[in-house]
């Protein structure tokens, strides 16, 4: 059958489903040879010659074809469709054909969940990895084999050296044992007062804070194993400059000043500033204030180093409010923050936890700001006097009823 027909009986009901049928029009050509490809050039039909709306559902659907439906271009249009490739071709859709819904799965969706874990965790790697880079590791060999966690129970203890310099001598000013109690869900902050007077392996019997500065780290931890029977053998060293700045690395702390605890900040800054090579009157607070106040990293440090009001229990209390209102931050930073945080944290902290070790607490982390957090002091109430030895005014301590606190409170024993 030749194209265009004569007229509306030549059309079939084979005909009414694509008009076109490959079998018709294979791609050499249209049967009977009558157009052949060689006729009909690329460069003799463009799509201008060819508009859109030349071909509608109006002119021809369903067999509905009047006679002026098909002109002459619309032929030469349909003959130029057929010397495209078939795979390339467009054949109209049959009616009442729907096309079918893309539905997302929820397979991909927890594949989706998958990859952005992995993303997150390996950038949550990334992170810790350039921290812990930052630290000086200094291994302690006594106690590098022994787990970092006993009974269920990680501690590490925080010493904060009141070296002047950026090195690790003299005297311990903080001693402040951090215990994450995964059992009871929660974190004990336990001061030790420096003027207890203790045994000290090796030496003669003194202040505990001497433990620091005849043996560094190793002594103190073993004379705290000694005199309290806590199993501790990871620690932190902090020294005032890496103090203010992991401080001013988490944004600073807001904390309950009185006025006179605003003044003597005030006094602690004018050594500091002269320690720092800072301008005179850097960070000074007004001496009119009290109450809520934000501290930088200097102006903390200031407040917890003040010893003149009230007693040493005092001066260790404001180290653990410090310490607490940077553990309420946590979230915010690790929200937030985080990368600013790895930015601006100091470079002088010292420890013996191993990478390995940074990398299972970090992971804690999430979990653990979630964590009841309680403060307490060693000695406790009613278990010490105070005494003169060898001209020293030391604390004389009830050892027996201490280590029974300390099994109780952080071990959660009855």
């Amino acid at each position: 059958m030749l194209w265009p027909p004569e007229n509306d009986a030549d059309y079939s009901d084979d005909d009414t489903d694509g008009i076109y049928l490959d079998e018709d029009y294979p791609d050499e050509g249209y049967i009977d040879e009558e157009y052949l490809e060689d006729i009909y050039s690329e460069e003799e039909y463009t799509d201008a010659d060819y508009p859109d709306g030349a071909y509608s559902e109006e002119n021809g659907a369903d067999g509905d074809y009047p006679d002026n439906a098909y002109t002459e271009e619309h032929d030469l249009k349909a003959r130029r469709s057929e010397r495209e490739p078939a795979d390339k071709r467009t054949k109209p859709a049959k009616a009442g054909k729907r096309r079918k819904k893309k539905h997302f799965h929820p397979g991909r969706i927890l594949l989706l969940l998958i990859l952005l874990l992995a993303a997150g965790g390996g950038l949550w790697v990334y992170a810790v990895n350039t921290v812990y880079d930052r630290m000086h590791y200094d291994p302690i060999e006594s106690v590098q084999y022994t787990a970092m966690e006993t009974e269920g129970v990680t501690n590490i203890l925080l010493i904060g050296n009141d070296s002047r310099e950026d090195s690790d001598d003299g005297r311990s000013d903080a001693m402040l044992l951090v215990s994450i109690n995964n059992r009871t869900k929660k974190i004990h902050m336990t001061s030790f007062l420096r003027d207890m007077y203790v045994e000290i392996p090796g030496h003669k019997d003194n202040r505990l804070n001497e433990a620091y500065s005849f043996g560094g780290p190793e002594l103190l931890m073993e004379t705290i194993r000694l005199n309290f029977g806590i199993e501790v053998n990871r620690y932190m060293l902090v020294n005032f400059q890496a103090f203010a700045h992991l401080v001013d690395a988490a944004g600073g702390v807001d904390l309950e000043l009185t006025n006179g605890e605003v003044i003597y900040v005030n006094g602690y800054l004018a050594e500091y500033n002269m320690l720092e090579n800072r301008t005179p009157g850097t960070d000074y607070l007004d001496e009119t204030l009290s109450g809520m106040i934000h501290l930088n990293g200097p102006q903390a440090l200031a407040y917890c180093r003040n010893r003149y009001i009230g007693t040493d229990f005092a001066r260790t209390g404001r180290q653990r409010k410090v310490l607490s209102a940077l553990v309420e931050k946590a979230p915010v930073i690790l929200a937030g923050h985080f990368m600013d945080l790895i930015r601006d944290l100091p470079e002088d902290l010292t420890t013996n936890l191993t990478k390995n070790e940074c990398m299972r607490l970090s992971f804690m982390a999430p979990a653990a700001v979630a964590y009841g957090i309680e403060q307490q002091s060693i000695p406790i109430n009613g278990s010490y006097a105070d005494a003169r030895i060898r001209d020293m005014a030391v604390l004389e301590v009830d050892f027996e009823q201490n280590r029974q606190f300390l099994r109780e409170s952080i071990y959660g024993e009855q």
